[in-house]
């Protein structure tokens, strides 16, 4: 079902079996454990080859916050912590979140679907309760990140 606060990333290529994505991504705390890595010098270099280098330096600022358990993510915001919680696991193929503490409903999902001998396929989706005014006036960025963080994903080095 489509709905027009719907947000939905281009399909991503990981050169990484769906098993081992889904394993990674349906524990948050390896998230913790990557970005660790961005105290790195080595690493904050490796990225701003990769990615836009501002885009870089603003998403190390932001990560700082973050707060990472098993099922959950939680950043200080302007408007106060916010959460983004696992609601649902469908191994190894889809795991579903839902923002807790945030002025708008967001859910998210990430489906995973295997290509071939050790890669997979994944897609991200944001729904936001938006009403027509506040929709206007952040789409395209919200769009935008949406697909920069599917990027984000599919950079990921599973494997390690």
């Amino acid at each position: 079902m489509s709905d027009n606060n719907d947000f939905v990333s281009s399909v991503k290529l990981i050169p990484y079996a769906q098993d081992v994505v889904y394993d990674k991504l349906q524990d948050l705390r390896h998230l913790e454990n990557l970005c660790s890595r961005l105290k790195d010098p080595a690493f904050v270099e490796q990225a701003k080859g990769q990615f836009d280098s501002s885009k870089v330096e603003e998403a190390i600022k932001r990560l700082e916050s973050v707060r990472f358990t098993q099922d959950s993510l939680s950043v200080d915001s302007p408007v106060g912590a916010m959460t983004l919680a696992i609601v649902d696991r469908d191994e190894p193929k889809c795991i579903k979140f839902e923002s807790q503490g945030s002025p708008i409903g967001i859910n998210m999902w990430i489906q995973l679907l295997p290509d071939g001998d050790g890669a997979s396929k994944m897609r991200l989706t944001v729904r936001a309760e938006l009403n027509m005014f506040i929709r206007k006036m952040i789409e395209s960025k919200l769009a935008e990140g949406v697909e920069q963080l599917a990027e984000m994903l599919s950079k990921i080095p599973y494997g390690a």
